[in-house]
């Protein structure tokens, strides 16, 4: 429901997003599903290589953990039926598991800490229990693929993570970048 006296939207659970914050999670979302659907390489069944998890990242560090978690979420559904996945309920987890964690763990290093702490801090970590852990437990539990299957995840994630602490550490260290961030915050 929208408050008549701002433009905060109230959702489930209570939370509370303004309309700004909405928008700039819908714009994440669809680039999301356009890296991660679209854009992908796929090797294998088990293995796919893309930065779809990099806007969603950006979604839990820019907008808060919340955010992320409901960025991951809409952008693993949508992206599915957009191209006729079957929508994997634990898969759609870790999804949102990885904004979610990324945005706590951003949000809760202390701010004297340098941003590349901060940013790897929070971005390997998500990809541990989002990708490694949660969306490799989904496609062992309804696809039945074997450990050795899903094995090789792990270095494709560091890989994957390590380029996507890069991307964003370079996005927050651009002048241009964060004062457009800082604007969007004050509105």
């Amino acid at each position: 429901m929208k408050n008549a006296n701002s433009s905060v939207v109230r959702g489930a659970f209570g939370m509370r997003f303004s309309v700004l914050t909405l928008v700039l999670m819908g714009l994440l979302a669809a680039m999301s599903i356009v890296l991660g659907k679209l854009l992908a390489i796929n090797i294998g069944s088990a293995i796919r290589i893309s930065f779809e998890n990099l806007p969603i990242l950006l979604a839990g560090i820019l907008l808060g953990a919340p955010a992320g978690f409901l960025t991951g979420i809409v952008a693993d559904i949508v992206g599915c039926l957009i191209v006729g996945y079957a929508i994997n309920p634990v898969i759609t987890l870790g999804a949102g598991c990885i904004g979610l964690i990324a945005g706590l763990l951003f949000h809760k290093l202390p701010e004297t800490a340098k941003l590349p702490v901060r940013v790897f801090g929070s971005v390997m970590p998500a990809h541990v229990i989002g990708s490694m852990l949660i969306k490799s437990a989904g496609l062992m539990l309804y696809y039945h693929y074997t450990i050795e299957g899903v094995l090789p995840r792990v270095p494709l994630y560091i890989a994957i993570g390590t380029a996507e602490s890069a991307i964003i550490l370079l996005l927050l260290s651009n002048s241009h970048f964060a004062a457009q961030i800082e604007r969007l915050k004050n509105k």
